[in-house]
């Protein structure tokens, strides 16, 4: 039967019933356009701190903050991008490393990624990571030019590993003679540098810009030039752009979410054999984005978050709503169940902000008088069934 299922979309892969998509991967996030709409400001004022590479001088060391979908990341990597063509075509030698930190998920891998970006070898495993940065510092002397990384997701980084490897790169420039390194630091969090120590705060944020969300008006141009390249003609009009815009709006103008919207509703358009994707389908695809969005976060959570949520949902449950206080006695409860040690009260409250920057519950500061204050944790009720389900392996 499951073969059946599989001939079946095979078929239907090699023959689809209607053109949907003309090029699909014109609307992942990770996709960089010719031209990126509204954002002209931020390249101009980063192009401006980096143009100096073209000369052979180091850059200062930029950071860039904003909210998801804001264009960080796809700022970054055009100027940078650019600036090596042009670099090339004025034999200047200047490369750069794009590391996404957050998916890299140890120091190893971060350097190992930095360093291949100028043609060095690094094994997967099996050195000392001080022996990866020394082959990393003797490559960059050898070739002798000025190297910029990118790190996308510093904040997270940071949070796992600490700053050290920060620190080594915002000082990596003393230990060079005929090379140079800049770094530009992107992260969702305003108050990132204030965990830093001092000495990577003030070396890394050289300089600092500041992306501000998008409105619908500007979703909804974004969102038209991608469609134009990805769908055919006539497959979605502007009504469903309009649509998808304003969706994405409501969540602080995150133009991935938009770019999801749409190329999810037109996923379903296809399967459907539709000729056009509509509104509906995109309603759809928020509901379907939405429940992944929920399972990938929880997933990744290590344990005693886990817990944590799973307290949250069991008092709210019988409540309505919960206290810190609350969940932490139910999540010391259900932690020596399991055998483990419980966290501190105060790391316990750490971790519901956490799980309210996710979205994944709702954190607000109530006043109780004499008593001091207190958050009231509510979880939103379309997603306490999902996220039940994904905690059943925590007994």
């Amino acid at each position: 039967m499951s073969l059946d299922i599989i001939d079946e979309l095979v078929k239907n892969l090699k023959a689809p019933s209607t053109r949907i998509f003309k090029n699909r991967e014109i609307l992942h996030p990770e996709y960089v356009p010719e031209v990126l709409p509204h954002r002209e400001n931020e390249i101009r004022r980063l192009a401006e701190i980096l143009i100096v590479a073209l000369r052979g001088e180091r850059p200062s060391n930029a950071l860039l903050y904003g909210l998801t979908g804001t264009g960080k990341t796809a700022v970054a990597r055009y100027v940078v991008k650019r600036l090596v063509e042009k670099a090339n075509s004025l034999n200047v030698k200047l490369e750069q490393a794009y590391v996404n930190t957050r998916k890299l998920d140890t120091t190893y891998r971060v350097v190992a990624q930095i360093a291949s970006s100028i043609g060095l070898k690094i094994p997967p495993t099996g050195l000392a990571i001080s022996e990866v940065y020394r082959r990393y510092i003797n490559a960059l002397e050898n070739w002798g030019g000025v190297h910029i990384i990118v790190l996308d997701e510093v904040d997270y980084y940071v949070k796992r590993e600490g700053d050290d490897l920060l620190y080594k790169l915002v000082r990596i420039n003393e230990e060079l003679k005929s090379s140079r390194v800049a770094l530009v630091g992107i992260t969702n969090d305003i108050n990132f540098v204030e965990s830093l120590d001092p000495r990577v705060r003030s070396s890394l944020g050289e300089v600092e810009i500041v992306f501000p969300p998008y409105n619908a008006e500007q979703l909804f141009d974004i969102l038209k030039q991608r469609a134009e390249m990805a769908f055919y003609p006539g497959v979605v009009d502007d009504g469903v752009i309009s649509f998808c815009a304003a969706l994405a709006a409501r969540e602080h103008g995150d133009a991935r979410r938009a770019l999801d919207l749409l190329r999810v509703a037109g996923e379903i358009a296809e399967r459907e054999g539709s000729p056009k994707v509509t509104v509906d389908h995109v309603k759809r695809a928020n509901v379907e984005i939405e429940e992944g969005r929920v399972q990938q976060s929880v997933m990744s959570l290590p344990l005693h978050q886990k817990i944590v949520l799973k307290a949250i949902i069991e008092v709210a449950k019988l409540k309505g709503s919960a206290t810190t206080g609350e969940v932490y006695l139910k999540y010391a409860e259900i932690a020596k169940e399991l055998g483990l040690e419980p966290l501190t009260q105060r790391r316990v409250s750490e971790i519901i902000s956490q799980l309210d920057m996710l979205g994944l519950v709702n954190a607000t500061v109530a006043s109780r008088g004499r008593h001091g204050v207190t958050k009231v944790i509510r979880v939103r009720s379309d997603l306490v069934k999902t996220v039940d389900d994904l905690l059943k392996d925590v007994k």
